[in-house]
């Protein structure tokens, strides 16, 4: 973990080749932790490589969270493996608050369309 500002936390995973030289950043979150609400944005790609990232993060972070807003704006990609966090983490949410997702390129938006998921999330 990388702290960079106060109340700011970076999370990145990257990937290695075969030898373990690392190839590149796939995934960043980035948490800001505001009493009650949770604002986490994410950049690159979710997917199956990233998604247990995001899940383990969410287990971590969500125990006291009553708002949960995700800020989509680089996220580039997500798979179904993404998908399932994001229920997952919904139905977490509905028990105790709200979870709200923004800046949703319109590429990822098609994608939630497509699969029914802008039925059972919240976009702002």
């Amino acid at each position: 973990m990388i702290y960079l500002q106060p109340g700011v936390q970076y999370e990145e995973m990257s990937t290695r080749d075969v030898y373990g030289k690392e190839i590149g950043t796939i995934m960043k979150i980035n948490k800001i932790e505001e009493g009650n609400k949770l604002t986490v944005a994410i950049e690159g790609r979710l997917d199956t490589t990233t998604a247990p990232e995001l899940e383990n993060e969410f287990k971590a972070s969500l125990e006291n969270v009553e708002d949960l807003l995700l800020d989509f704006e680089k996220l580039d990609y997500i798979s179904s493996a993404g998908l399932r966090v994001l229920l997952s983490a919904q139905k977490q949410m509905n028990k105790v608050g709200k979870m709200t997702i923004t800046n949703v390129s319109p590429e990822i938006m098609e994608i939630f369309e497509v699969t029914g998921f802008s039925d059972i999330l919240t976009f702002a």
